[in-house]
């Protein structure tokens, strides 16, 4: 491809309401435009790198034994209606109505529509087990769009959805998604890893997530670098401590806190370590108020709470709430002579001596003691996030906490959709069963922004060979002022393109530092740049995205030298 027969639209500064890198690094370098908020559209240069991301995905998922289709985005009630989601999925969903009034949704997700499907087209046991996929628009009514399209409203996904005849079909199946993504994902480039997680608003008994490894990542993982234990921080467990709780060693005494309402505050105050303070914090549940402990240092997992089936519906409560129920303000309050259930986590169920609030206003009460001064709690459950330096659930060292962009899930969902739906086939009695289901999706333009998130410079982005653009960009010096450089730039650029090497050929009229700009901020890989002082000596100046010099190259041997780069040689 020649630059002038392309559309090349490069920015020196992005726009104001661009945050992340890596929504800075496409605006400037011309991947996509915004039309609206969480609205873009891919220019050329950004369709070039989404399509080689879905190239690969598309791959894949053939090579796995999945069936490419394609569904209609648009999807009638009727069908959300049969599962439940209709109501439930959230405001998320983008609700339409057609001119007869019935309703429909620009599907976020195709769970309803692929069921229907399959309950439609299969029948028996003999039929299964089936994958299907496409890789299509999705919308998703983001209450906040922001960080361009890694969180976009409309976005390009692959969803693949599987349906089996009992259990250990799905789980192989399963099994073979995970082994596909972790194909796509190294085979696009990227530094990830594959971490258990929450089933969330999908469903299912299980799920696994891809992790795109970034400072700028969204979601905490933790991992052991000592295995292969790696969990959303949602669904990482923190084991029980190994020591027991210690005899209580001074009496519990009332200790004035005026305006002290946090653990750091109090500790601070009083001078005792943040670890041995103990935060309460209200919550109501089934119409009934409940205190749940943490110790001061260590921070509430919602998700985990969410999981206690007498907490699922928990929310704070609130200022009023507490007062009423215990007679303090938030700030305050604690499980000594309270009357509510507690719940403690498990570090704080082995601590002695602690300070705690007071249930009255600007005091707290040090040197309590389970059993003597509080009643031992109702439950002892793991309900805080896990800290750098917690022993890790599989036994085999310690965890690390890093951040990462999710751009795959993978879930386990059972018979959730199929048993709604009325999705059945008959087994080899003829008996009608549930079909078993999968879902495997992976955020197809978010790929693409969480490469550029893991891999940038301060001169642009830095995409890996798979995914680039381009391969090479051949820059000639003083192509229009010199007869030899125009020549010979042909000659290489038809020598690149006769080995089936994917060149942009910079043949504009402008100075060298503004074409080397150009280059080095789409992300080009390869550089080899023709001019007339090396020509002297045969040579040219091949360079690759993350060398910070040049190295001269006999002109025959360009092409070869820059293969041999690509193949990592």
């Amino acid at each position: 491809m020649r630059v002038t027969n392309f559309f090349l639209s490069t920015l020196k500064e992005a726009p104001a309401e661009a945050e992340l890198v890596s929504h800075k690094l496409m605006l400037r370098a011309g991947l996509i435009r915004r039309l609206g908020s969480g609205l873009y559209t891919w220019m050329p240069l950004g369709l070039r790198v989404l399509r080689k991301v879905e190239a690969i995905v598309r791959e894949e998922m053939d090579r796995s034994g999945a069936l490419e289709l394609l569904m209609p985005a648009v999807q009638p009630a009727e069908l959300w209606q049969e599962t439940g989601r209709w109501e439930v999925f959230g405001p998320q969903m983008l609700k339409i109505s057609d001119r007869h009034q019935r309703d429909f949704c620009f599907g976020p997700t195709h769970e309803e529509v692929i069921t229907d499907i399959a309950r439609r087209e299969i029948r028996s046991y003999r039929q299964l087990p089936r994958i299907f996929y496409q890789i299509q628009t999705k919308f998703r009514d983001e209450i906040r769009p922001r960080f361009g399209v890694m969180r976009a409203r409309e976005f390009v996904m692959k969803d693949a959805y599987s349906f089996h005849a009992g259990s250990a079909s799905l789980e192989q199946a399963y099994a073979a998604m995970r082994d596909a993504y972790h194909r796509i994902f190294t085979r696009l480039g990227l530094e990830f890893r594959i971490v258990t997680a929450d089933t969330g608003a999908i469903g299912g008994s299980g799920s696994h997530e891809f992790h795109v490894l970034a400072e700028s990542g969204e979601d905490a993982i933790a991992f052991c670098p000592d295995s292969d234990y790696a969990a959303n921080i949602e669904m990482a467990a923190s084991l029980p401590p190994s020591q027991p709780r210690k005899p209580a060693d001074a009496a519990m005494h009332k200790m004035e806190t005026p305006g002290m309402k946090t653990c750091e505050a109090v500790a601070g105050f009083l001078g005792f370590p943040v670890e041995r303070t103990v935060k309460t914090l209200a919550v109501v549940a089934g119409g009934r108020m409940h205190l749940l402990l943490l110790r001061g240092d260590h921070q509430l997992n919602e998700a985990k709470v969410r999981r206690i089936p007498f907490l699922a519906d928990f929310r704070l409560a609130t200022a009023a709430e507490i007062l009423e129920e215990t007679g303090s303000p938030p700030g305050y309050i604690g499980p000594v002579g309270s009357g509510l259930p507690v719940v403690a986590d498990r570090f704080v169920n082995v601590m002695d001596d602690f300070v705690c609030g007071a249930n009255q206003e600007g005091h707290h009460l040090v040197h309590v003691n389970f059993g003597r001064d509080a009643k031992e709690p109702d439950h002892v459950l793991d309900i805080r996030d896990v800290v750098p330096g917690d022993a890790s659930p599989d036994g085999r060292g310690f965890l690390e906490i890093c951040r990462g962009i999710e751009v795959g899930h993978v879930f386990q969902l059972g018979t959730k959709y199929s048993e709604a739906m009325g999705a059945t086939y008959l087994d080899e009695s003829g008996v009608a069963q549930p079909m078993e289901m999968g879902c495997y999706g992976i955020g197809v333009s978010r790929v693409v922004a969480a490469a550029i998130e893991q891999s940038h410079d301060a001169r642009g982005i830095v995409f890996p060979e798979a995914i680039a653009p381009f391969q090479v960009a051949i820059v000639p010096i003083g192509l229009r002022k010199s007869a030899q450089v125009g020549a010979q730039a042909e000659k290489l650029y038809a020598a690149f393109r006769h080995a089936g090497v994917d060149v942009l050929l910079d043949d504009r009229d402008e100075r060298p530092g503004v074409m080397f700009a150009d280059m080095e901020l789409i992300g080009i890989p390869h550089r080899v740049v023709i001019g007339e002082r090396g020509l002297k000596d045969g040579n040219v100046e091949c360079q690759g995205r993350r060398e910070e010099t040049p190295r001269a190259i006999p002109l025959a041997d360009a092409v070869h030298h820059v293969r041999r780069q690509m193949a990592g040689a």
